[in-house]
């Protein structure tokens, strides 16, 4: 029980470090969270810095989904309660969560895009980058990247969905239903883009606010 513990607690520490606060910082002596739309995530790094900080940052929170799935979740490996899957989900769910809520800076973060690719990079690689793809063209077609992301992460829930339901193929349960969570998680942190797209106002890659 204790180990459980210490991966839910490790994994979500590891998400909450403030990347784009701390690079942001070093990059050019400024708080991200003064700038632009005043987000941590890797979109408001882009809008205020440029592109090459932004896909530093997003690395590096896609790396702190990998870390805690892939590493992380090892140290409860001899859990006899939870299968190796479980333990992973619990991990990456953790790690996206510190990046949303991050202890270190006050518990204002991310949307948990960026963390969250990491995850699902480490869980189920052929469906992200289906999802990265489906990604790179709504935002090529609408330059929206709020409804790139969004429609990204629908994707990968209803990918699972059909795999499992539909092709029957051997999917988790508990992969399912964690991805639908997290499809619900990540809709509640765009609510805000949701509310602008749906008025017409939402900013688009390449605008200044």
């Amino acid at each position: 029980m204790i180990d459980l513990i210490l991966v839910i607690i490790l994994s979500y520490l590891l998400g909450s470090f403030p990347t784009s606060v701390i690079f942001s910082r070093l990059w050019k002596g400024i708080d991200i969270r003064d700038y632009g739309s005043k987000n941590t995530g890797a979109t408001n790094v882009y809008r205020v810095l440029g592109i090459v900080p932004a896909v530093i940052v997003l690395s590096i929170d896609a790396f702190k989904g990998i870390a805690a799935v892939l590493w992380i979740s090892q140290i409860a490996s001899n859990n006899l309660y939870l299968n190796l899957i479980t333990l992973q989900l619990l991990a990456g769910v953790s790690a996206i969560l510190g990046h949303i809520f991050p202890v270190y800076i006050g518990f204002k973060g991310g949307k948990g895009i960026g963390t969250g690719m990491g995850v699902f990079l480490a869980l189920i690689p052929k469906e992200i980058i289906l999802a990265l793809c489906l990604f790179i063209i709504i935002v090529a077609l609408t330059r929206y990247v709020s409804l790139g992301s969004l429609c990204a992460t629908l994707f990968l829930s209803l990918a699972l969905i059909l795999e499992k339901y539909y092709f029957n193929l051997k999917v988790k349960d508990e992969l399912v239903f964690i991805t639908l969570a997290l499809t619900i998680l990540i809709f509640f942190t765009h609510k805000s883009n949701i509310k602008r797209l749906l008025k017409g106002e939402e900013n688009k890659i390449g605008q200044k606010i």
